[in-house]
């Protein structure tokens, strides 16, 4: 009889520490494997039984998920916060791959990642919304600050539009503090045309989904709101 065996790993660029639980908690085997595609599918056809595999959600979370749901019967990519409650000794310790495996065998562990195909293109397309949204505004703030470090105030959003920008721009007696913000408000009109096209790909790919129309019908609830709660 194949019994089934309960896997932590803890993920890593270049390796991932693993540990595999038998039904008991006996620890099967405690190896490093390196993180790539092939070495691992090769270590989980090594293993016999159900396999049952845990990782937290981390940057390689996503990859490691579509790697491994082929080849085993369970797969939770798990909250580390709340591992860390979980674990013993000191909240700051990160929980180790055997620690991960005691937790999926127990059944402790809350998944946060289920692989949603249908709304994968989405997500990905609200990640690249947020990140150029927060890259626009870390722009703006860093523009703010310099003329705000010179004692010049900055009320409102005539700093950055491009007809005042030569007025503010004279605010600066230095001219390589000039340059600075010059080479700021380059890279600023180069983002905003770009967080525009984001916003718009987003959108467009939201409205295809039942749940956005859905959401849509709710007073006060716009296009990028509805689209971020669907991914």
């Amino acid at each position: 009889m194949k019994f089934d065996k309960y896997i932590g790993c803890d993920l890593h660029q270049a390796t991932t520490v693993v540990t595999v639980l038998d039904a008991e908690g006996k620890v099967v085997m405690e190896t490093i494997v390196a993180t790539e595609a092939a070495a691992i599918i090769r270590f989980l056809k090594s293993l016999s039984g159900p396999l049952h595999i845990t990782f937290e959600e981390t940057t390689q979370a996503r990859w490691m998920y579509d790697v491994v749901r082929g080849y085993v019967s369970e797969a939770i990519v798990c909250d580390p916060r709340r591992n860390k409650l979980l674990g013993e000794g000191s909240k700051a310790d990160k929980p180790d791959a055997r620690k991960l495996a005691e937790l999926l065998r127990a059944g402790l562990l809350r998944p946060v990642y289920h692989g949603h195909e249908a709304t994968r293109q989405l997500k990905e397309l609200v990640r690249g919304y947020e990140t150029l949204s927060a890259d626009t505004q870390r722009m703006m703030v860093r523009i703010k600050a310099i003329y705000r470090a010179h004692g010049i105030r900055t009320s409102g959003s005539s700093v950055y539009q491009q007809k005042q920008r030569e007025q503010w721009l004279q605010l600066l007696s230095e001219p390589g503090t000039r340059q600075r913000v010059s080479w700021l408000y380059e890279e600023l009109d180069h983002l905003r045309p770009l967080r525009k096209q984001a916003k718009m790909a987003m959108v467009a790919e939201g409205r295809k989904h039942q749940a956005f129309r859905l959401l849509r019908t709710i007073p006060q609830m716009g296009p990028v709101r509805c689209a971020m709660l669907v991914a």
